[in-house]
């Protein structure tokens, strides 16, 4: 992954089953930094407000298509125990404030709180999700950006919506090198699928 002085960020990630996997090239614009370490995937963030962009895989969609699935398919992911808003408990007061199907992506809009770890209170944010499912792929690939509820209404709705309107996934060209991923927790970052 890599991100270049115009912010342009570019990922290939793996989609599918250890068996069964696809490898998927995916584009975002960002005026966020790129952040790197154990910590991140495929995370922009601005570590002083918050406000920030990353990427998710959803399970397998069972052949549906985008606008088959409801809202709770994707919002299961990113608020699941392993999820990015789950850091210190679970989010609460979770609202779709609006879901559609636009060009082949999915967009949903939404509001929750999350648990703040410096001040214990619990922190209402925004956030727009934006998913789309690449051909030959059986998971829908997500850039989901938000910010604190105060800062959205301030000016970061504006940078929230311009990175997930600049966002594309796409099938990787086709090469004859052996698909490898980076198993969580491995020591070896190399292992092979």
């Amino acid at each position: 992954m890599s991100q270049d002085r115009t912010g342009n960020v570019l990922a290939e990630i793996l989609t599918g089953t250890k068996a069964n996997p696809s490898a998927v090239l995916v584009t975002f614009a960002s005026p966020w930094k790129l952040e790197k370490g154990p910590v991140f995937d495929v995370e922009t963030r601005d570590g002083k407000t918050g406000d920030g962009a990353f990427l998710a895989v959803t399970k397998s969609t069972g052949g549906k298509r985008l606008e088959d699935l409801p809202s709770a398919f994707f919002l299961e992911r990113l608020f699941d125990p392993t999820g990015r808003f789950s850091f210190y408990g679970a989010p609460t007061d979770v609202k779709v404030k609006s879901s559609r199907v636009e060009g082949g992506r999915r967009y949903i809009e939404l509001g929750f709180s999350n648990l703040s770890q410096s001040t214990n209170a619990e922190i209402p944010r925004k956030a727009l999700l934006v998913a789309t499912i690449p051909e030959g792929s059986d998971n829908a690939v997500m850039l989901v950006g938000s910010a604190n509820a105060a800062r959205w209404k301030n000016g970061s709705e504006a940078a929230v919506r311009d990175t997930v309107d600049s966002f594309r996934a796409t099938p990787a060209p086709k090469s004859s090198l052996k698909l490898r991923a980076k198993e969580r927790g491995a020591p070896n970052p190399f292992a092979e699928i």
